[in-house]
């Protein structure tokens, strides 16, 4: 809940709305020039949290450029971190705002970050 309501804060930071559905089973937010954030929990990382965006953004690459530590990351679409601990805020709200701008960010390096 508390990562769901730091989506929405992200969001309203941004200006934007927010659209909530389940895609595959999963949590998925989605704004207007963005591109789609879901929420995963998964019984082979029983342990982990998993946010997934789009495998065709630059997202996921310039997010272990940008933010090395912040998650482990899994392959071009997933940040992955530990649900026993406090969740690292301040990248994923980082990781967020950025997800739901991409569209008008896709083309700057290091989507100016």
């Amino acid at each position: 809940m508390e990562i769901r309501e730091l989506i929405f804060d992200v969001a309203n930071g941004l200006d934007k709305n927010v659209e909530e559905s389940l895609k595959w089973g999963e949590l998925s937010y989605v704004v207007k020039g963005g591109t789609a954030v879901r929420l995963a929990w998964s019984e082979q990382a029983p342990n982990s949290i998993s946010v997934f965006v789009h495998c065709q953004t630059k997202l996921v690459d310039t997010f272990r450029e940008v933010l090395p530590n912040a998650f482990d990351y899994i392959g071009n679409r997933q940040l992955q971190f530990d649900c026993g601990s406090t969740f690292p805020e301040a990248a994923l709200r980082t990781s967020i705002g950025v997800a739901f701008t991409y569209q008008q960010r896709k083309a700057l390096p290091l989507l100016g970050m």
